[in-house]
């Protein structure tokens, strides 16, 4: 029975691990890493395992940091099963479907480009669409919170409501190998308490080992109503300026929230009803529409406007523009807009463009509602880059910067460490965070034997 680790290790993003006990391998999460070109060759790169002995997948959760290289797992060899909730398995398909396309989308622009320089094209995607729908028919049994699925004998798992986007989970593992028993923790990426939209993180049982995130494990939130109202203020501000209002949107979780935020800003009449909102991202359209076929997923108030016929992601002057001709002609919108397009950490998508058209007006805003890990343009811009590099050219960063990280889907430093003193565990692996960050979390975990594994390394169980 042994434990290891190939993926957002002393990192954030490529979620990656892997439990063998009774002859069977389970990896629990198969994630992309993102940022720069760096980590784009990481991707490429061995898994660390052979896709082909994996016998079952649990996934988390569908961000591409959770679920990105499923499809290049299946590609090199997986035939096993991939267990997850029934709104990851809906929200998953959008991701790996995405995430192709722009594999297939860059493969075709390095093509052209070594063409032009009379070069031999050697560049495939990653993986393609093809390959994406293939790893469909891999996804089996949906998980339901709370009740166990037995993955085999001897191995049991529970997903629990881990309260971070739609359908997410931590996975408790009842694992027996002859006379010796694990219960072991996966705290996937846990939410914020005290949402408006999902229910909170529900804390597992104790365990003997936790295998947890921590994103921002160094720090604490700003409240959510204070985030509401910078939110609010930000918008304002730019709109009396007559600029645009640029906000680079995660397509899960993050969009919906901020919908029903901009919804209520507007009923409230602390937004004007002639501001114009324009939802740039087929992405988060399509998980905008998925998000409302699982109302049971929220909290009672939200989950009652579903069932009273109110849509909580709606509201006046909201245009969705999944076309590319769409989301051109929003360029030619020279003030009163805001724009939510993706990705979260700029590191590609239609958002670029729109960055390009508006960071270096002094009129416009750019307001960041997640995080944005080491090496991402989203990143530069919030450390405070005079100029970054877009499409080849250099663009002055002269619009006004906001970083508002009161609406992250992503537990603060406390509330990490009230999840993990809720299960005292007698070990504990720290993984998705930065280096620095799991340093001084490690620092305030108590009776517990702390690990901050590197990749590819396997401990005993």
């Amino acid at each position: 029975m042994n434990l290891s680790f190939h993926g957002a290790d002393r990192g954030v993003t490529g979620s990656c691990h892997m439990i063998v006990c009774a002859g069977k391998n389970i990896l629990i999460d198969c994630g992309m890493y993102q940022g720069g070109h760096e980590l784009d060759e990481e991707n490429s790169e061995p898994f660390g395992f052979d896709p082909a002995t994996i016998d079952y997948v649990l996934l988390t959760h569908a961000h591409l940091d959770h679920c990105g290289r499923l499809p290049l797992l299946v590609k090199r060899g997986f035939r096993g099963e991939i267990i997850t909730t029934a709104a990851t398995r809906a929200l998953a398909r959008v991701v790996m479907m995405d995430a192709a396309g722009l594999q297939e989308d860059e493969a075709r622009y390095r093509a052209r480009k070594h063409k032009r320089h009379g070069e031999q094209d050697g560049d495939e995607p990653l993986y393609t669409t093809l390959d994406a729908l293939n790893t469909l028919e891999y996804f089996g049994r949906s998980a339901k919170y709370d009740h166990a699925i037995d993955i085999a004998h001897g191995i049991s798992a529970t997903f629990l409501d881990a309260g971070h986007i739609l359908g997410s989970a931590s996975i408790f593992l009842n694992l027996t190998e002859g006379k010796k028993n694990r219960k072991v923790v996966f705290s996937g990426d846990l939410g914020n308490a005290g949402r408006k939209l999902l229910r909170d993180p529900t804390p597992p049982q104790h365990a003997d080992v936790v295998v947890m995130e921590t994103t921002y494990g160094d720090r604490l939130h700003r409240s959510l109503p204070e985030s509401i109202t910078e939110l609010y203020d930000a918008i304002n501000d730019a709109l009396q300026r007559g600029g645009n209002i640029i906000i680079p949107t995660f397509a899960l979780e993050r969009t919906q929230e901020l919908l029903f935020f901009l919804r209520e800003g507007v009923e409230q009449g602390v937004l004007p009803r002639s501001m114009q909102v324009f939802l740039d991202s087929p992405m988060a359209i399509s998980a905008t529409e998925i998000f409302k076929q699982y109302p049971d997923c929220y909290k009672k108030s939200t989950a009652a406007l579903f069932h009273a016929g109110n849509d909580p992601f709606s509201l006046p002057g909201l245009h969705f523009t999944r076309e590319t001709a769409q989301s051109m002609a929003i360029n030619t919108v020279v003030g009163g807009a805001v724009i939510m397009a993706g990705s979260g950490m700029c590191t590609g998508g239609r958002v670029r463009h729109h960055l390009k058209h508006n960071l270096w007006r002094k009129d416009s805003s750019v307001i960041f509602v997640g995080f944005a890990a080491q090496g991402t343009l989203a990143r530069l811009i919030i450390d405070g880059a005079q100029k970054v590099k877009i499409f080849g050219e250099e663009i002055a960063v002269k619009a006004k910067i906001y970083t508002i990280n009161g609406f992250s889907a992503h537990a603060d430093r406390d509330e990490l460490l009230a999840w993990h003193h809720h299960i005292k565990p007698a070990r504990t692996f720290l993984v998705h965070g930065e280096e620095e960050v799991m340093q001084s979390f490690s620092s305030r975990l108590k009776n517990t034997e702390v690990h901050m594994p590197l990749r590819n390394q396997v401990f005993d169980l």
